[in-house]
């Protein structure tokens, strides 16, 4: 096995020498980064439990959470205070974090030895701390876990007000030594992926003092666009079974009020309640305070980016600093898909905004997009400047269900009868030709690049022969090309065996982890756009109501947010049809939907709008390979953000 060091810890001696003249006064220099100055072998290795104010397992008192820290011993002693990188996470000890799937262990003083992931090994000798938490009800944290609700969120809010010197803690779960956070100078960034990604924005949509930025990787906005679109069901369970997933054994043993409530609160009919309300981050964008940089997978079918484009845009109407990293992978931590560039970033990117260093991050662009495995090119803003909404019209073709898309507005229908067997890849294959499940329209091959940038809408008018019906709206570049595999259970990675090191370790936590590289494949068409829709959300997208047959219904569905460059020589495709396999989850009957084309459309963000994709679909396409390659197996999305 070889192991390779990335800007590796310098000798014990140098460091003391180094930090001897990183004097307060020095200070005044503004260095451009923060560099690996203090030992790691000797940081201070602690626990505290912070009290949230809650009593969510109604044992008489308050939940404490558990916070394992790491912060490097020299600053205190020299009178300094540090910045805090914060990762709060329910899966320290049931399911472990990062590709490795690491989990917290303990000395037997129960003290940390080894924290998942390399940030307490990279950033703590840079002069950072570094405190992991656990939610409640899961480890060593009271409580019960609520799926990103109330007790989620106060669990690390807490902890940065204690940071902050607002709150209280204790040297042990159930002692009275009260624990001050006198080494802290009150400014913290949270930072996860997934579940924890979403408690960062569920922290910073509280406005709290003190959380300067967030890096959500991967995360939730909304609880309820986890689990439902517009009414349609994304998955066949709710929040008690997450909540159950990650409890620890204590947890579940006095938890089963809030199991409770969370079944009764999120009813599978799809309708917004008062729980979805609590779990909604997105209505609270104005209270946001901190900076936000912010990544995702374009093809995440797990936290899909329906979550990045309402976020984003909430943010931006509230004027919330804001970056942001769009990769072709699936549901995937950037250290595992653009390591070397990941590191950098994120570290001057915590040195600008926790200790106010001058590095020019922020005079970046704010974009950066992967365009093509390892390939990836950047937006001064995002959407681009010159992007804007243009609407596109469906029309009917020479065979049934085989038509055309572009500006102008068509009559006529199409009909289509919803499969369950059926999929956006079936669909996409059989662009070309009638099928009795999808409707497909299609634009001439492009004499010019198109690009889409942003989230996109589609209006359907469908009449339904059947109470209840579902429906599916994607976007397809017909073409070939070679993606990140994102189908694959790698969802765009393999995993090798060589390891590179990024930070200083000890005998109980290496800061070495497994390469990877893009796991890529051919393909003749590309799915880059997703929504779906309960048709009975009509009226209101939430709450569903039984479908007359025979009536006209107008509903329209919001896509993921993505970036995507159609190049020339392909076809933009809009496909409308019922159930996505294993997407969304089919409907009580099995209609069939009649679609008013005059009253269909899709609205689609295009980087130079109308004028662009008048020029992309008007003169000589060029040749195009012939599509080799048809649709892949892919791996069905996991139900655990």
């Amino acid at each position: 096995m070889r192991f390779t060091t990335w800007r590796p810890l310098a000798a014990a001696a140098v460091a003391a020498l180094m930090a001897a003249f990183l004097t307060p006064a020095a200070a005044h220099a503004t260095p451009r980064e923060s560099r690996p100055v203090y030992s790691y072998e000797d940081a201070v290795r602690e626990a505290v439990w912070v009290d949230t104010g809650l009593d969510g397992d109604g044992d008489g008192r308050h939940d404490r959470v558990a916070a394992d820290i790491v912060r490097p011993r020299e600053p205190a002693r020299q009178g300094r205070k540090v910045p805090v990188i914060m990762d709060a996470s329910p899966y320290y000890s049931c399911c472990g974090r990062g590709n490795e799937s690491q989990k917290k262990t303990y000395d037997a003083d129960g003290d940390i030895l080894r924290m998942p992931l390399f940030y307490d090994n990279y950033f703590v000798p840079r002069g950072y701390a570094f405190v992991g938490v656990d939610l409640a009800g899961t480890n060593r944290s009271d409580g019960c876990v609520d799926v990103g609700g109330r007790s989620d969120v106060r669990s690390a809010k807490a902890v940065v007000d204690w940071l902050g010197g607002r709150a209280k803690a204790y040297t042990t779960r159930t002692g009275t030594t009260p624990a001050r956070a006198d080494w802290s100078n009150g400014r913290t960034g949270m930072i996860g992926k997934s579940w924890d990604g979403t408690i960062a924005n569920g922290v910073a949509a509280t406005g709290v003092e003190g959380l300067k930025t967030i890096v959500p990787i991967s995360a939730i906005s909304s609880w309820y666009d986890y689990y439902f679109q517009q009414g349609a069901p994304l998955y066949d369970s709710g929040p008690d079974w997450l909540s159950d997933y990650v409890d620890s054994p204590e947890a579940r043993a006095r938890c089963a009020a809030v199991q409770r409530k969370l079944v009764d609160g999120a009813p599978r009919t799809g309708d917004w309640t008062p729980l979805w309300t609590e779990r909604d981050y997105v209505k609270d964008a104005s209270k946001v305070r901190a900076s936000v940089f912010l990544v995702h997978g374009m093809q995440d079918l797990n936290v899909r980016t329906k979550h990045l484009g309402q976020w984003w845009d909430a943010l931006a109407r509230h004027g919330v600093q804001r970056k942001i990293w769009l990769s072709q992978t699936g549901h995937v931590d950037p250290f595992d898909f653009r390591r070397a560039a990941w590191v950098d970033t994120l570290h001057r990117w915590f040195d600008h905004e926790l200790l106010g260093y001058d590095n020019g991050v922020d005079r970046e662009p704010m974009a950066d997009v992967e365009r093509h495995p390892d390939q990836w090119t950047t937006s001064k803003t995002w959407p681009p400047r010159g992007t804007a909404a243009t609407t596109l019209h469906p029309a009917r073709g020479s065979e049934p269900g085989v038509g055309t898309l572009g500006p102008a507005t068509a009559s006529g229908t199409e009909t289509f009868t919803d499969d369950p067997a059926r999929d956006e890849t079936d669909w996409a294959a059989d662009i070309d030709r009638t099928t009795p499940d999808k409707a497909g329209f299609v634009t001439r091959p492009l004499s010019r690049d198109l690009r889409l940038s942003g989230s996109s809408r589609v209006t359907v008018t469908a009449t339904p022969t059947t109470p209840t019906a579902h429906l599916s709206a994607v976007l397809v570049d017909l073409g070939p090309d070679t993606v990140r595999d994102y189908a694959d259970a790698g969802e765009g990675i393999t995993t090798l065996t060589d390891r590179t090191c990024w930070g200083a370790s000890t005998a109980a936590d290496s800061a070495c982890y497994k390469e990877t590289r893009a796991k890529t494949a051919d393909v003749a068409h590309t799915v880059f756009s997703r929504g779906w829709a309960d048709l009975g959300t009509y009226a209101s997208g939430r709450k569903g109501v039984p479908l007359t047959p025979g009536r006209a219904y107008t509903i329209t569905v919001d896509l993921a947010a993505t970036d995507h460059v159609v190049p020339a020589g392909h076809r933009l495709a809009l496909i409308v049809a019922g159930t996505d396999k294993d997407l969304v989850d089919p409907p009580a009957d099995t209609p069939a939907l009649t679609l008013d084309l005059s009253g269909t459309s899709a609205r689609v963000p295009l980087v130079g709008g109308a004028a662009a994709f008048a020029r992309a679909t008007s003169g000589t396409a060029p040749h195009a390979p012939a599509a080799t390659h048809g649709p892949r197996a892919r791996h069905t999305p996991q139900r655990v953000p």
